[in-house]
């Protein structure tokens, strides 16, 4: 929690949002390369006046969409920002792949990463060649088993170690997520993919994809899946999916 002083407080607010990924480096700063939490800081630092840092619910990788996102931020002004005013101002400064819906004050304790207990992403694949989409889902020719892959989705949900799918090298303290759904269903021309997990672990969404695709096409079956999954080696798994279908849905909190 912040601290609160007899000179000062600083209004917190959730920034709910939403922007294409494909012209950016994923959402945190990068020393090189354009990314959405860099757009979205110097928006509001021109617009407000004063330099404000933005803090979102998680890191989306290089080309990594996002159709709902929670960021908060922190102003020094003690005026309740207008927010219809402002978050028209504010769209028509953003360029077009990157929209801000709605502004709300939240509690100081309140924390767009911390505070969520969930985040839900969706994976898009497409059976006929993409035109208009080819930027939102992932070309993959041929019927899959669906029933196979599932099977690995149930071992999913049960499972909490998730290291052999997750990038090499990373920060995190533990490689442990507990997946609340997981799930293949066939959508028309295409599949669509759907986890649900209290965390999620750098590229691991796309390399379960890549994975579970090797087991829709019999390159794997269930036991090889389990396999791989308790060899907690990265270099087991299959290669991972192409950032492009990939899709953060939902973002879930208590209500404060």
């Amino acid at each position: 929690m912040r601290e609160r002083n007899s000179y000062s407080f600083m209004p917190r607010y959730f920034i709910h949002m939403a922007y294409d990924g494909a012209d950016y480096h994923g959402w945190q700063v990068q020393p090189n390369g354009k990314t959405v939490q860099q757009i979205i800081e110097n928006a509001f630092t021109t617009i407000l006046r004063e330099n404000i840092s933005v803090t979102g619910a998680g890191r989306t990788d290089t080309g990594v969409h996002a159709s709902f996102f929670v960021a908060h931020f922190d102003t020094s002004s003690s005026q309740e920002i207008k927010r219809e005013q402002f978050i028209f101002k504010l769209n028509r400064f953003l360029p077009p792949d990157i929209v801000v819906y709605k502004i709300e004050v939240v509690p100081d304790e309140a924390h767009s990463r911390f505070s969520a207990i969930y985040r839900t992403y969706h994976y898009h694949i497409s059976t006929i060649k993409p035109l208009f989409n080819r930027n939102y889902a992932h070309f993959v020719h041929g019927i899959l088993d669906t029933d196979e892959i599932n099977r690995c989705c149930d071992f999913i949900m049960k499972s909490t170690d998730f290291t052999s799918f997750s990038k090499l090298h990373t920060d995190v303290k533990t490689n442990n997520c507990k997946v609340m759904h997981a799930e293949w269903n066939s959508v028309e021309n295409g599949y669509l993919f759907e986890i649900k997990a209290d965390r999620f672990l750098r590229n691991m969404v796309r390399s379960l994809v890549g994975t579970l695709l090797d087991v829709g096409q019999g390159k794997l079956d269930m036991e090889g899946f389990v396999k791989i999954m308790e060899a907690k080696d990265r270099s087991q798994a299959g290669q991972s999916a192409p950032a492009h279908g990939l899709f953060l849905v939902d973002i879930g909190y208590e209500e404060f």
